[in-house]
């Protein structure tokens, strides 16, 4: 009995020793794959004043972990809680809540890991400045023996951490559902095939200033290792090269991000797509200001350089665009024709006709119809921006503009037209619209092609055009009639004479006998005439030979006689004109005309003297001079000599002056 007590007591003892020493905690194993995370109960240098983990030997959260073996410890002075390795994933992120740390500052949002970011070593972490909450750093795949009671990780599937509170779990739990909320477990990735950029909006770091709506970029030269951010993977990077929190002009393309979702959030957006035959118009809301690139002769606004604030004078041609649709807006302008239609039933593919209806007319004559009708617009390229900066989009010029305008000048037109002629001259109408109002739309950089005149119509529960065109078509009709008649008119005399044909063609062969015989007759009657004609001619032709030759001969004795006559008139008046020239010599060679005259007389008497054979000198004189001999040349003959010679001397006067005459006039 005395050794059952003695037995009991020991076994007694045994337990209550190793209850005491399971109690005490002395010595404690910790699995491979897990860490232990050591809280001193008390300790001599007392507990900590501030935060969470004792850096100098106070009683509290330890900030060294332990890893995997038997650990031992100092009796009733440590508690042990065991936790298991931290794991991220494949392609997921974990974020990083810190307990302890200095207090965020009033502009931060994250935690900033400018100076540590070593989530292994809380001391360290501790001792270089780490800041409490949530961290900017991330965590990447991988396992992390991670003090637990100093980070709290996050991850989609687990949540890593020592519950310190009994409402810990359900705190830690809302932030998990809110990073959930963003996909801010798994990468950011934009694939080619789905033509989408990534829009970022950062919420930590400095405030954009009230001029700007959107960050604009930074950091985006890799060659910059301080500031390069790689796409806000890297926040500190981000601030430290003047990133501002606010939505941000950079944007993700193809490709996978492992971003922080508390630090920036990223929406999804559809690429600017360009088709072929448009541009896109600029109109871009951040950038800077710079000068007006529109010209002197332009004064409906500004257009700006690319990257600057408001309109940009070059378009973007037909392609993809990473275009951020937060910082500006593209507006597609068409460079292919496009038509505009009046109809209100009708809209063209770029709608921008949508509001468009029928022109309403009033016409000369007062009838009310409504004109259908389509005009083919093009936009050059390079002026998109003109038109753009000018009317704000194409459908504000199309509706503003380009329907009362054209509107009104077809009002117009039909003001001087009857229906009738609005009907029959729509031709003209087209054609002379096309011209003037080609002029019109290049005031407004739009270049007219054509346009399109519909019917006139009437207006619902008028039915007066429908009668004017009513009796439009019946006076067709009665023309149709007329003309119809016409045509029977024709074929009824072509019947007739078909008949005749086949009557005459059932007397073809009496006909042709005697249309031979007639042929026959004619040919002999053509004949004899013929032959008759002939020897008519050859009479004719006979008597002209003789008739020429007897003028020719007559023509050539006259020649002759002619000039033989010629001849013998030019001797004469040569011999003429040479006595006259001797006779004029000798005149003067004698001193004078009168001693010539005196001369030829006494020659002439002295010929007639000589042939005569009468005495020069006188057998017998009488001499009737006086007694003493006076005169003894005088007497009656020689009275008569003196008066002979007087009467001859005179006629030789007269013929020689004669024939001076006749000499002067031929020489004349």
């Amino acid at each position: 009995m005395q050794n059952m007590i003695v037995l009991g007591a020991g076994a007694g003892l045994f337990v209550f020793v190793l209850a005491l020493f399971a109690a005490s905690r002395c010595v404690r194993y910790v699995g491979n794959n897990r860490v232990a995370i050591v809280e001193k109960l008390w300790s001599g240098a007392g507990s900590i004043n501030d935060g969470l983990i004792a850096l100098r030997e106070e009683a509290g959260f330890q900030p060294e972990v332990l890893r995997g073996g038997y650990h031992f410890f100092f009796p009733f002075q440590y508690r042990v809680h065991s936790q298991s390795l931290v794991t991220i994933p494949q392609g997921q992120i974990g974020y990083v809540f810190a307990r302890d740390g200095a207090p965020l500052a009033p502009t931060q949002t994250l935690a900033s890991n400018a100076a540590t970011a070593d989530f292994l070593d809380v001391r360290a972490f501790l001792s270089k400045g780490g800041q409490k909450g949530p961290q900017r750093t991330i965590l990447r795949e991988g396992t992390y023996a991670i003090n637990t009671a100093q980070f709290v990780i996050i991850t989609r599937d687990q949540i890593y951490g020592l519950m310190l509170n009994a409402n810990d779990g359900e705190l830690f739990g809302q932030m998990q559902t809110v990073i959930a909320g963003r996909g801010g477990f798994e990468a950011v990735v934009i694939k080619d095939s789905s033509d989408q950029i990534g829009i970022v909006t950062v919420h930590d770091g400095p405030a954009l200033n009230a001029d700007h709506i959107i960050a604009p970029e930074v950091g985006t030269q890799q060659s910059e290792e301080a500031h390069f951010h790689n796409s806000f993977q890297d926040p500190e990077k981000f601030i430290a090269a003047g990133g501002r929190r606010g939505r941000q002009l950079q944007v993700l393309v193809e490709g996978s991000y492992y971003i922080n979702r508390l630090f920036a959030t990223v929406e999804m957006v559809a690429k600017t797509v360009i088709e072929v035959g448009h541009v896109g118009v600029v109109i871009s809301y951040t950038g800077n200001d710079t000068g007006d690139t529109s010209g002197e002769d332009y004064r409906h606004g500004e257009l700006v350089a690319r990257g600057s604030r408001g309109v940009w004078s070059e378009p973007l041609l037909p392609g993809k665009y990473a275009f951020n649709t937060y910082a500006g807006k593209i507006l597609i302008v068409p460079t292919t024709n496009f038509i505009l239609k009046w109809e209100e039933d009708t809209v063209g593919q770029h709608k921008f006709d949508e509001n468009l209806s029928e022109v309403s007319l009033i016409t000369r004559d007062a009838f009310e119809p409504t004109l259908p009708l389509s005009v083919v617009v093009h936009i050059d390229y390079r002026k998109a921006p003109l038109v753009v900066q000018r009317f704000g989009d194409i459908k504000k010029l199309v509706e503003q503009t380009l329907d009362p305008m054209v509107s009104a000048y077809f009002k117009n037109i039909a003001q001087k037209k009857t229906l009738i002629e609005l009907l029959q001259e729509r031709s003209d109408i087209q054609q002379q619209a096309g011209e003037e109002m080609r002029t019109k739309f290049g005031a407004y950089n739009l270049e007219l092609q054509e346009v399109l005149i519909g019917t006139p119509r009437a207006g619902r529960g008028n039915d007066q055009i429908e009668k004017v065109l009513q009796q439009l078509r019946e006076r067709q009709v009665a023309e149709e009639r007329v003309a119809t008649y016409e045509k029977q008119r024709i074929a009824a005399e072509s019947e007739k004479a078909l008949r005749e044909a086949e009557a005459k063609a059932n007397q073809q062969t009496a006909i042709t006998q005697s249309e031979l015989s007639i042929i026959v007759k004619e040919n002999e009657g053509k004949a004899a005439l013929r032959q008759a004609t002939q020897q008519a001619e050859q009479t004719r032709m006979q008597a002209k030979a003789e008739s020429d030759r007897v003028r020719l001969i007559g023509e050539g004795e006259a020649a002759k006689m002619i000039a033989l006559a010629a001849a013998d008139a030019e001797r004469i008046t040569k011999t003429g004109l040479a006595t006259a020239e001797t006779i004029a010599r000798q005149a003067e060679a004698s001193g004078g005309a009168h001693n010539q005259l005196t001369r030829q007389i006494v020659e002439r008497l002295a010929e007639a003297l000589e042939k005569s054979g009468v005495d020069i000198v006188p057998r017998i004189q009488i001499n009737t001079g006086s007694d003493h001999g006076e005169g003894t040349g005088g007497g009656p003959l020689a009275a008569l000599i003196g008066m002979l010679l007087s009467q001859k001397g005179q006629d030789l006067l007269s013929s020689s002056e004669a024939d001076r005459s006749v000499l002067v006039t031929k020489e004349g």
